[in-house]
């Protein structure tokens, strides 16, 4: 039986075209995970939190007089992810300051309370960014960008905390979020997406098997340790110490699909349909965005992938996509 390629009716147009060399969602996904990464030096500065712990921010200075971008990193990302160094590689060239603010327990050591990180800590947006804007010049362009699960909680930010959005930020943009979890927790937990799945649990049941022995009591050890999908590891130890009632009511009420609606700053969503995470039918069509969001929903790329050019690939087209929105949004700022 022949297949008939039928159009998208959630995409719209878009620069990038993963290279024929390079077919498929998981492909596109996997291969830009192990494509060679020419490291950054960056300085790390920790800040202490109110409730006892801290946070490590990585910067890498640019000249004063250029703008800032934010980067939060996804799921058990760092730094040192690819889509990091691909953005930290084209701040460098381009002047600009990257900061990248880990989440709680990424940045190479355990963090110090039981609560870690989730899809929707707003709150913990909220607190990075006016960090990173009490450190900078005064009527700096601060402009944050969030990947996968930093997509998510910093759209849940701008769609929620409409005043403190417009206060600390010129723009944002979010790449590959999820924005509906419980949909892609069943994703993620299908056929070959499993392998993702391991990948993400090994680090995150080792880091719950620590916070078990330190704070005992405070969340489903047992359950946490025997967790095979995400869905089950959330219900487990990320709801209950983030102040959830279970993981359903977890996933409910951290996605970020129905804010975006809500957003009052430039804002650029990309969003591959072929994300092996995210159904391509969860793209919000035009009327269930904002005026100040820009869709750009190529149709491959998987999740997070982008890789562009000649074999062997380069990441390039991600990091050029997001500095050039901000760079044109900064000028509309100065001419309105």
């Amino acid at each position: 039986m022949q297949l008939v390629s039928r159009p998208n009716p959630y995409a719209t147009a878009s620069s990038f075209s993963a290279p024929a060399w390079l077919p498929g969602g998981n492909a596109q996904t996997i291969y830009a995970f192990l494509l060679r990464r020419t490291p950054v030096a960056f300085r790390r500065e920790r800040i202490a939190t109110p409730d006892g712990d801290f946070i490590d921010f990585d910067w890498l200075d640019g000249d004063a007089a250029k703008p800032t971008l934010v980067l939060f990193h996804g799921l058990e990302g760092s730094s040192h992810s690819h889509y990091a160094l691909a953005c930290a590689h084209v701040a460098r060239a381009r002047g600009w300051t990257l900061v990248v603010p880990h989440f709680r327990g990424c940045s190479g050591e355990i963090n110090a309370t039981v609560r870690a990180y989730h899809s929707g800590d707003a709150e913990s947006i909220e607190w990075m960014l006016a960090q990173i804007h009490s450190k900078s010049p005064l009527n700096a362009q601060i402009c944050a960008a969030g990947i996968s699960l930093g997509g998510n909680a910093l759209t849940k930010f701008c769609g929620t905390h409409l005043p403190a959005a417009q206060n600390l930020l010129q723009a944002a943009a979010s790449v590959c979020a999820p924005l509906d979890l419980g949909i892609s927790a069943e994703r993620i937990a299908q056929g070959f997406n499993k392998i993702y799945s391991a990948h993400f649990l090994k680090t995150m049941k080792h880091d719950a098997a620590i916070k078990a022995k330190r704070f005992p009591g405070k969340f489903d050890a047992l359950r946490a340790a025997r967790a095979v999908t995400l869905a089950e590891f959330d219900d487990a130890y990320t709801a209950q110490v983030h102040g959830y009632s279970s993981g359903a009511h977890y996933y409910r009420n951290a996605s970020s699909r129905y804010d975006i609606v809500n957003i009052e700053l430039p804002f650029l969503l990309i969003q591959a349909a072929n994300d092996p995470f995210v159904p391509d039918y969860l793209m919000p069509k035009a009327h269930e965005v904002s005026r100040f969001v820009t869709r750009d929903f190529p149709a491959t790329g998987g999740h997070l992938g982008f890789v562009s050019g000649a074999f062997p690939g380069h990441l390039n087209w991600l990091p050029q996509r997001l500095f050039n929105f901000f760079t044109e949004s900064l000028r509309e700022n100065l001419r309105t």
